[in-house]
């Protein structure tokens, strides 16, 4: 039985279009699901209506086979960690931790018991007497993190509990949420996010909110499932763009020739011709299409799955650099090894591997690929 059921969920603010649109999700005992979107695409609010902080507009939520539509927020067997921390900065560490378990007038030794195993989990050990002015951004969201642990929920809800760290802190309490997952036992989590490296490394599933111009998907479910099946296999152009750091390179074309697992576009602008490895089967010569690759699939040399290219900047990182360069469709992406320096203005070849694109239809939505990722190429023979 899952966890948390929402059947045909939505939300709507007065006579105004849905901010939530027909939600279907299952999400099931000890899952980590990420709710993924960019600002205003509906996440928290789906989080809150999860939580009882808001109501829903139509359909059903279930929490552990109950179905929860009028069951107040503290009687739902949540917990929930907020963006900004919410601690009482005139009780210690030790009382913030404790205060729900107070409320609920648990004896107390047990309230003694679970708040100090939850800060030795936390490694908040020796800061349960100071005061939250005394804490550093990652310690206090780890005392709310704690304040939900202690509460022993079936449901742990977290909205975007790290965008107030820097880099740094966010690595590391990423990591911290991780384990305690796996500490959880059968308790399910739900984590918002518009930061794609969290939903990729903590999420055992993704769900993708639409958002932008397109008011008939506003709010609904652009795609759901794990990190790599969204990352290889997006369902719509909406998806492949935003899953992905730098995104995904996009060039207009339209079809060539069809064939058993394989095609033959032709570039808008330059008119230069790629084999794409894509089922095309419903697809017509001439019919318009967006070609999609992303910038690890893309190799600085040349031969006939090539295009010609101005070099336009080289972003050293190191590890790698970042090659954006000018093609007649417009600006791309490629990642290239960390000691490529190519200058501006410079002509290059940009190779395509044919396994590696995508195609989308005037609509946005995804052709499937006849491979799931890039066949290695094999060595040339040394002159």
């Amino acid at each position: 039985m899952a966890a948390i059921r929402l059947v045909d969920v939505q939300k709507s603010y007065g006579a105004n279009a849905p901010v939530i649109r027909r939600v279907n999700l299952d999400i099931a005992q000890h899952e980590f699901c990420v709710f993924l979107g960019p600002s205003g695409c509906g996440k928290s609010t789906l989080l809150r209506m999860i939580a009882g902080l808001e109501d829903l507009s139509e359909g059903e939520l279930h929490i552990g086979g109950r179905l929860v539509n009028d069951v107040p927020a503290a009687a739902r067997g949540v917990a929930m960690v907020f963006q900004s921390y919410a601690l009482f900065p005139h009780m210690t560490v030790f009382d913030n931790m404790a205060f729900g378990l107070k409320l609920a007038k648990q004896p107390k030794d047990v309230i003694e018991r679970k708040v100090r195993e939850a800060a030795r989990i936390l490694q908040l050990d020796d800061y349960l007497d100071r005061f939250p002015k005394a804490l550093s951004g990652g310690q206090r969201q780890r005392v709310a993190i704690g304040r939900a642990i202690v509460r022993e929920p079936g449901v742990f809800l977290f909205d975007e509990p790290l965008s107030n760290l820097d880099a740094a802190l966010r690595g590391q309490t990423r990591v911290e949420i991780a384990r305690l997952h796996q500490r959880f036992a059968n308790a399910s989590v739900v984590y918002v996010t518009h930061d794609q490296v969290e939903a990729m490394t903590l999420a055992d599933r993704i769900v993708l909110l639409h958002a932008g111009a397109d008011a008939e998907r506003f709010g609904s479910v652009a795609q759901t499932g794990a990190p790599l099946e969204l990352y290889h296999h997006p369902k719509s152009r909406f998806v492949a763009g935003f899953i992905g750091s730098p995104r995904m390179n996009f060039i207009d074309a339209v079809v060539d020739s069809t064939g058993a697992g394989s095609m033959t576009v032709t570039l808008a602008q330059s008119g230069e011709r790629l084999v794409a490895h894509v089922d095309g089967q419903r697809l017509q010569r001439g019919q318009p299409v967006t070609l999609g690759v992303r910038p690890e699939h893309l190799r600085l040399d040349g031969d006939e799955q090539s295009i010609q290219c101005v070099a336009v900047l080289s972003e050293e990182l190191g590890e790698h650099s970042y090659i954006h360069a000018d093609h007649a469709t417009g600006t791309l992406v490629a990642k290239a090894p960390g000691d490529t320096s190519i200058d501006p203005g410079e002509r290059i070849r940009v190779h395509v591997p044919a396994s590696a694109c995508h195609l989308f239809d005037a609509d946005g939505l995804a052709f499937r690929r006849s491979m799931f990722e890039p066949k290695p190429e094999p060595e040339r023979a040394a002159a």
